[in-house]
């Protein structure tokens, strides 16, 4: 069944519901991140964190959950932080954990592919330091590779994973990027069926070594619509899911080879399956808006940054387990307690306000790259996500312009030019790329980045070309 045969959720049905619906799920809700309207605190409060039930254990779970994809490093080579070849700042892991269990967060997310493969290990020293009731461990069979798709590889994988977070059970588990691919549902019975990893994995669900057992879905809605119809036999405890105030609606506008976060979330909901929610900032993109679109922001909310519009809406929706956010510098995590200690649901007006921003969002025409580096490292050295990020700021800022013949024209080539440079290394640029699609298969924003990267170098060699 394909996306176009299914009926969209509507956002205002589940809000009529949230005065009882977000008290019914949420608890508690007490007042305030210690901010008034005239004064905005950067400490968040203890003990105000708001929580969300676990339908299956009664479990509460933090509404923010902490990502443990993008951890601090000792290295200030940007190069090395960008390719993760730097040293993780194990001590700051150690305090920025601490601090975020002390304001009430329970909920730990990670994988055997984050931080080329040192995640777990760092997650597992920083957790082993607190008393095992204190929090709940999210880890995932990320079994990408070709070579780690068989029986033995897919066990080793998970047996590893309980010794480097030193736990002797998971909380919860995940068949990682459903969907990714070329061939998204043969992908997935390579890397989980055909091998006996799932039923593996559904063993261990019921040996207890896994308390909760779900996906994450990336791709083709072939393989989300599929599993979701195996719920009867599989009993999913809960799925991972990208949504934001931008994919809601525009995912598939944006790529047609996505899914509106709308559909994904509502097919949860009829099955009663809670979801977590991964990008609510989109990989940092509603954090770095285009200048209009933060100063509409800004005159509704001064005193809060732009990043809390985003987790107030993904947080706002009765269903979301937690929410899930990678927070490298203790700045971000500090703000994002204070969106979340307690929620402050959006209202009706509020999730109309942001469809506008959303719809005009779209105008920008960025390349939706979340700088999630999964199609790195590029076999020719090209820095994808880096090349992607900076034309995306320079789109945001109207530094993108073949306008030749206008005032503002030169200012904006020197400050694309000159960013480009200093962005990325002139050998890892663009112009390098080959097209080989290497990278492609491994994208979950499913980016045809050979042709994006073909789009970049063309713009950058017209604009050297056109200096007046």
């Amino acid at each position: 069944m394909t996306e176009d045969t299914h009926n969209d959720i509507s956002r205002r049905a589940f809000l009529k519901s949230l005065g009882a619906g977000v008290a019914a799920a949420t608890v508690p809700l007490v007042a305030g991140c210690d901010q008034t309207e005239s004064e905005a605190s950067t400490e968040p409060a203890v003990g105000k964190m708001t929580y969300r039930k676990n339908p299956k254990t009664g479990e509460m779970v933090s509404l923010l959950g902490y990502g443990m994809m993008r951890l601090p490093t000792k290295d200030s080579n940007a190069s090395a932080r960008e390719d993760g070849d730097a040293e993780i700042d194990q001590d700051m892991v150690n305090r920025q954990v601490d601090y975020a269990i002390e304001h009430g967060v329970n909920y730990f997310d990670t994988s055997p592919a984050y931080c080329k493969g040192r995640s777990e290990h760092c997650t597992g020293i920083a957790l082993s330091r607190h008393k095992r009731e204190e929090f709940f461990i999210a880890t995932k069979l990320s079994n990408f590779s070709p070579d780690t798709w068989s029986h033995e590889a897919g066990v080793e994988m998970f047996q590893n994973s309980l010794r480097e977070l030193q736990v002797d059970y998971i909380d919860y588990m995940l068949l990682h990027g459903i969907g990714m691919g070329d061939d998204g549902m043969a992908t997935y019975r390579s890397r989980y069926v055909d091998n006996g990893i799932l039923d593996y994995l559904l063993e261990q669900r019921e040996k207890g070594t896994i308390r909760n057992l779900g996906f994450s879905y990336h791709g083709d809605i072939a393989v989300f619509d599929y599993l979701l119809s195996k719920h009867d036999q599989y009993h999913w405890d809960f799925v991972q899911i990208e949504l934001n105030y931008l994919d809601w609606q525009h995912a598939k506008e944006i790529n047609e080879r996505n899914t509106n976060a709308e559909y994904l979330y509502g097919e949860l909901v009829k099955r009663n399956i809670p979801a977590v929610i991964m990008e609510p900032l989109l990989g940092g993109r509603l954090s770095n808006l285009p200048d209009p679109l933060v100063k509409r922001l800004k005159s509704r909310d001064n005193e809060h940054s732009v990043a809390s519009w985003a987790f107030r809406y993904a947080g706002t929706f009765p269903n979301v387990l937690t929410v899930l956010s990678g927070m490298t510098f203790m700045e971000h995590l500090k703000d994002n307690l204070c969106t979340y200690c307690p929620l402050v649901p959006l209202s009706d007006e509020e999730m109309h306000f942001l469809e506008g921003i959303a719809t005009d969002l779209v105008s920008y025409d960025t390349i939706p790259c979340n700088d999630c580096k999964y199609c790195m490292p590029c076999p020719y050295g090209i820095d994808i996500p880096a090349i992607f990020v900076h034309f995306n700021k320079c789109l945001s800022e109207g530094n993108v312009s073949q306008n030749y013949g206008s005032d503002e024209y030169r200012r904006q080539r020197r400050a694309f030019l000159v960013g480009y440079d200093r962005s990325v290394p002139r050998l890892r640029q663009a112009d390098h790329c080959i097209g080989c699609g290497h990278c492609e298969p491994h994208c979950p924003q499913r980016i045809r980045i050979p042709q994006e990267l073909f789009r970049i170098s063309q713009y950058v060699e017209d604009i050297k070309q056109h200096k007046h």
